[in-house]
C-alpha cells in the first residue's frame, strides 16, 4: 500500500456492476481533491471496469494490490473533471 494514509475507505464487494463506480463516486465525493480513497472490491468485472471509469474522470490509481481471496484494493487519489 501507499504511504499515505488513506483519508476513506469503501468495500465494494457486496455490489455488482453498475453500482460498483456509483458507490464509489459517492465515497469519491466526501473527499477534497488530492485525497486518498482505499477501495476493496472483487475480481472479475469490478476490478476491470472501476479503475478504467476512475482514470476517465481524471482520478489517479496509485497502488492496486490481489489480496488473493478473490478480492483487490486500490488506491485512488481524488482528481476530476471539475478542476
Amino acid at each position: 500500500m501507499s504511504e499515505r494514509k488513506p483519508d476513506g475507505y469503501v468495500d465494494i464487494t457486496d455490489v455488482v456492476c453498475p453500482i460498483t463506480f456509483v458507490k464509489t463516486k459517492v465515497a469519491l465525493e466526501e473527499l477534497e481533491k488530492g485525497q486518498i480513497l482505499q477501495i476493496k472490491l472483487k475480481e472479475g468485472e469490478p476490478i476491470q471496469n472501476v479503475p478504467r471509469s476512475l482514470k476517465n474522470e481524471k482520478h489517479k490509481v496509485i497502488n492496486l494490490e490481489n489480496n488473493n481471496d478473490g478480492t483487490y484494493t486500490i488506491e485512488v487519489i481524488k482528481g476530476g473533471l471539475a478542476e
